[in-house]
């Protein structure tokens, strides 16, 4: 017997979702995506060890690049660290969803009311399904400090130079919390530059970024001969709260299938899109029953994530935070690894936290780490 699977919303947990239940011969996909295209204007990134190997072949056709190793900065040291870095452009990612559903994608459809079999659109239309899967959330700001970033890519006059990504280049000046630069060269010329910043509000003043980025272009000789992007976004990093209940099947963000303190999402959905396309069954109740104890055993597992978040934003005044981060990339490249995967060990967290606790306040940092 074949089910009618109908998924709003064609971001990154969808697309992924996609490519696993094609898979199965008994799934007949529909997608709706209100924008123009699949993936919106977003660049994706993850390590090769966030995810397991098997994991890591099927997404690597979903990626437009990657690196063996990246640098790090700081005012007082720099670092190279080994392992595959992994990128996935949404254009890129557009063109490979729109290839594998075809006809199945609709895109510029927004959907009005939605049941548990009907989607009401926009338009008045309804569209009936066996089973309906909302991958259209947005990640809650309550109770969170921000990841907030404004990324230009950029076509250079001059060959840059570089050979692998500058990760986080937090040598530059600190402003507005935890701030860094991330670099990824995509090829001799062109560059995805982004100036992040982890803050306590969610304004981003564009102009602002905007001239850092050029100040930061300018100290490295490096001119604009055309800006070709423009990204922008401000990721909640939660404190406190509780687990995301659903009463449907709901995936992505608002799921909180993100690592806590990163805000990286591609091994989550990843894992998310495995577990639903195993389903002996796939219909609406067994996967919202999947979803929500996934969900909240994810929001256990990260629950170490949300105290070192209270720790860097209440704990560490905002222009020390850089201090925490110094700390942090210290760590032997293994731990840094299992930080990324949100996989740390027990001893993993007493090393994090005996490191970290010379950069911020032992009052303050008690307080932050009981607060909520």
């Amino acid at each position: 017997m074949t089910t009618r699977v109908l998924i709003i919303g064609a971001g990154l947990s969808s697309g992924l979702l996609v490519d696993r239940l094609q898979q199965r011969a008994d799934v007949e996909l529909t997608v709706l995506e209100g924008g123009d295209a699949p993936g919106g204007n977003h660049t994706w990134c993850f390590h090769d060890t966030d995810v397991s190997g098997a994991t890591l072949q099927w997404l690597k056709p979903f990626t437009s690049k990657s690196w063996r190793d990246h640098d790090v900065a700081f005012p007082s040291f720099t670092r190279t660290l080994s392992g595959e870095y992994f990128a996935i452009r949404s254009h890129d990612f557009a063109k490979r969803v729109t290839q594998r559903l075809g006809s199945k994608l609709r895109t510029r459809t927004r959907a009005r009311d939605v049941t548990a079999t009907t989607v009401t659109l926009e338009s008045g239309e309804k569209l009936d399904a066996d089973l309906i899967i909302d991958a259209r959330g947005t990640q809650s700001d309550t109770n969170s400090g921000f990841q907030k970033f404004l990324g230009r890519e950029v076509l250079l006059e001059k060959p840059h130079g570089l050979t692998r990504p500058l990760l986080m280049d937090a040598s530059v000046k600190q402003l507005d919390g935890f701030r860094f630069i991330y670099v990824l060269p995509w090829d001799e010329r062109r560059v995805l530059i982004e100036d992040t910043r982890y803050a306590d509000t969610a304004d981003i003043d564009a102009p602002a970024f905007r001239s850092e980025i050029d100040a930061f272009l300018t100290a490295r000789g490096w001119k604009i001969e055309a800006v070709e992007r423009e990204e922008l976004a401000a990721l909640p990093i939660p404190f406190a709260g509780n687990a995301p209940s659903f009463s449907r099947p709901v995936i992505g963000v608002s799921g909180g299938f993100f690592h806590a303190t990163t805000g990286y999402s591609v091994p989550f959905a990843a894992d998310i899109a495995e577990r639903i396309a195993s389903l002996p069954t796939l219909d609406a109740h067994a996967l919202t029953t999947l979803l929500n104890a996934r969900a909240r055993d994810h929001w256990h597992e990260m629950g170490f994530f949300r105290l070192l978040n209270r720790m860097l934003f209440k704990g560490a005044e905002p222009a020390e935070r850089v201090k925490v981060f110094e700390s942090f990339y210290r760590h032997s490249p293994e731990l840094i690894a299992r930080f990324y995967a949100g996989k740390l060990t027990w001893a993993d967290k007493l090393i994090a936290l005996r490191r970290g606790a010379p950069t911020v306040p032992a009052f303050r940092a008690m307080k932050a780490a009981w607060g909520s």
